[in-house]
């Protein structure tokens, strides 16, 4: 049984700061990427961010890059996105999704829905004033 589940979602004003929380059960961490990727009311859910195994990478979207952090605690098993100088388009659901990677350390992470085989409900994310 292996689960994902999100938390830290909310309604923020524009250029307010959220940090979401992504906990694994059932499974450790240590040997899965773990991605971030939202979705918008009629839009197709997009990837945000990845990390790969023990850190060593990172990958984030062009319209997150330099607002939104990801990081991970394996020690917890828990991956955290924390998202800062938000937009109203940052509104969307927000889920976390785990691929084992057996890869060579280092290599990116891929921000594709398909890779990802394992992922949370969801969490919203709402952006307003």
């Amino acid at each position: 049984q292996l689960q994902l589940v999100e938390s830290g979602g909310g309604l923020v004003q524009p250029g307010g700061s959220l940090r979401l929380s992504c906990a694994a059960s059932g499974f450790a961490l240590d040997d899965y990427n773990i991605a971030w990727f939202r979705q918008a009311p009629g839009k197709e859910r997009e990837g945000i961010s990845c990390i790969s195994r023990r850190g060593a990478s990172t990958n984030y979207r062009d319209s997150v890059k330099g607002r939104f952090t990801i990081s991970r605690d394996d020690a917890k098993d828990t991956v955290y996105l924390q998202m800062n100088r938000l937009k109203p388009e940052d509104t969307a659901v927000y889920y976390c999704a785990a691929v084992r990677d057996v890869r060579l350390i280092g290599i990116l992470c891929v921000l594709s829905a398909g890779t990802y085989d394992y992922w949370g409900q969801g969490t919203q994310v709402a952006v307003s004033s």
